[in-house]
């Protein structure tokens, strides 16, 4: 593998086993970082680990679930004692568990808010001393301190709002204040801290399979995914390019805020859907 611009980077990516927190593992390890990927899963982890490593890239596999008590230190841990620090964090697990208000359960609200926004900001916490540590240690040898990134994922649903996503607009809506306010908090020691707020991607979330409904697991929940085919054609119809984005484009908007030349960038919403506006 080339020397890329993140060469000697750290990086941690939630829900990378799968879909667009795969390939945003396997974009910022082909540019040089070190990868911790993550999964629910062992199996789907270990695949991105094995594609990362298969590329002459470095990779380990942190298994578990986000918004488990203890899984931010142990997360954040991970890449110090395999690599040796961190240098970008990408809060991207998540899912949806749709319904109209007068029919969402509080466990439904529940789970969507300590995924989306309750579970970066334990790793944002967890991560914290050792990005302010990383940055003291520069300051007192002398050294200049080096830009770390932060992009979490957002969603035009915590931009506009949603029929159906109370939920999942309000913890969309909720990462984007985080963002800006741990960006003032943390620039001081060289961190940005941005989102990408991603209109309709194709993933297993939105593809139907063939034959019916889908679903997937989450800790024991099956929570029903995949969009009727008519909705989906539809939806990509107002979509000014014509089409749902890919996994592949999803991961290029978020390693654009991971590279040198997005250094002087923070506090920021880049919107990923294609050209449709909310």
């Amino acid at each position: 593998m080339n020397v890329g611009a993140l060469d000697g980077k750290v990086a941690i990516v939630t829900g990378s086993g799968r879909g667009i927190g795969a390939e945003i593992a396997r974009k910022l390890a082909t540019d040089g970082a070190a990868v911790v990927v993550n999964d629910l899963d062992d199996g789907p982890a270990k695949e991105t680990v094995a594609a990362i490593e298969a590329a002459g890239g470095r990779a380990v596999a942190c298994r578990g679930s986000v918004t488990d008590d203890r899984f931010a230190e142990r997360f954040v841990g991970t890449a110090v004692d395999e690599f040796g620090g961190l240098d970008i964090v990408v809060n991207n697990a998540g899912y949806t568990w749709d319904s109209v208000v007068q029919k969402m359960t509080d466990e439904q609200w529940d789970a969507i808010l300590d995924v989306h926004l309750t579970a970066p900001f334990r790793i944002l916490r967890a991560a914290q001393p050792v990005i302010s540590g990383m940055a003291k240690q520069a300051k007192a040898a002398g050294e200049p301190v080096p830009c770390r990134k932060v992009v979490n994922i957002s969603s035009l649903a915590g931009l506009g709002g949603n029929v159906g996503q109370a939920n999942y607009a309000a913890a969309k809506a909720g990462i984007t204040g985080l963002t800006k306010a741990l960006a003032k908090e943390w620039g001081r020691y060289n961190v940005t801290l941005n989102t990408v707020a991603f209109g309709l991607i194709r993933t297993r979330l939105t593809e139907t399979p063939a034959g019916g409904d889908g679903t997937i697991d989450v800790d024991g929940r099956e929570i029903a995914v995949g969009v009727n085919p008519d909705l989906l054609a539809a939806m990509e119809h107002s979509i000014p390019l014509g089409r749902a984005g890919t996994p592949v484009e999803a991961a290029g908007a978020v390693y654009l805020l991971c590279r040198p030349e997005s250094d002087y960038v923070s506090a920021q919403t880049l919107v990923c859907s294609g050209g449709l506006a909310i």
